[in-house]
């Protein structure tokens, strides 16, 4: 037998060797399977899906882990703590003070970051690839999920992963009592105080549970407001952080309101409170937890 390949077979070889040799010399672009733009407009582009990544918001550390990419992770911001893997990764900081050293210490493949991090243009001069990505409302974080997908080229994992957080917002929405619904919440995110506005997410979950707000979305989606808002605001149910739950009825003229006057309040732990504000993929169980304190109330017969 002939040890000489057959010319057809020796052209169905080397036609594709040929072709790359050919568009590298005619400096042809180099082909990349991963294409992402990014909130503040920036395009990112990689060969092939990053395989060491850091993650400088929770909601972004929960996405990559929901989207089943937890072990790509080699460091994130301080306040991740959610899945308990990601608990003894290196913690780089906050938004206003990561360090820099540390990140290009643990070589990343890329940052995602929030697009109100300082380190971001720094990042981009040392040549780190970066993706910023933050939302505050439900589609936002839909197409935030859509965009982590995309850069762990695995696209099709956001349908399947958004899917069932919706699944879980309209289960939750038919456990809500008869009685509350179209009741006007307050949500406080923080004291001072800052609301979750109809605007943000947080207040889109309210009105999907079949609830009013008492705060417009006029004001922005997380407005502070001036104390005597809320006051005049009058809300039907109150939800906050337990401890501020707590402390509501020594504010100056907050010992009048309906809501605390009656019990009408949900006041969350820690870690409830963790899944609640974060825009990421616990948002189904974030309903979940809204819902199931609405049938505690209704549990006690408040008016």
């Amino acid at each position: 037998m002939s040890n000489v390949l057959p010319r057809r077979v020796l052209i169905a070889i080397l036609a594709p060797v040929c072709l790359l040799v050919a568009g590298v010399i005619l400096g042809q672009p180099a082909r990349h399977d991963i294409d992402v733009s990014d909130d503040i407009g920036h395009r990112l582009r990689l060969a092939t899906p990053p395989r060491r990544i850091i993650a400088l918001l929770p909601s972004l550390t929960e996405t990559v882990c929901a989207l089943h990419a937890c072990g790509r992770l080699v460091g994130t911001d301080r306040y991740s703590n959610w899945p308990d893997e990601v608990r003894a990764l290196p913690k780089l900081g906050g938004i206003d003070d990561t360090s820099i050293e540390a990140i290009v210490s643990l070589k990343p493949d890329v940052v995602i970051a929030a697009r109100s991090a300082r380190v971001l243009d720094r990042l981009d001069e040392l040549g780190i690839p970066v993706l910023a990505l933050e939302t505050t409302s439900l589609e936002g974080s839909h197409q935030l999920m859509v965009k982590v997908a995309q850069l762990l080229g695995d696209p099709a994992s956001a349908g399947t992963a958004w899917a069932a957080i919706d699944a879980r917002i309209r289960n939750a929405a038919q456990r809500v009592p008869a009685r509350y619904r179209g009741m006007r919440v307050y949500f406080e995110v923080a004291d001072a105080p800052y609301a979750a506005s109809q605007g943000s997410f947080i207040g889109e979950l309210i009105t999907r549970l079949g609830l009013g707000n008492a705060i417009p979305s006029s004001l922005g989606p997380f407005p502070r407001l001036n104390p005597e808002f809320v006051v005049r605001a009058n809300p039907d149910i109150i939800m906050a952080s337990q401890g501020e739950i707590a402390s509501m009825s020594t504010r100056p003229g907050w010992e009048g309101l309906a809501a605390l006057r009656t019990g009408k309040t949900c006041g969350f732990a820690s870690k409830a409170m963790d899944v609640i504000i974060r825009p990421g993929p616990r948002l189904g169980e974030a309903a979940e937890i809204l819902a199931r304190c609405l049938e505690n109330l209704a549990v006690k017969r408040l008016p």
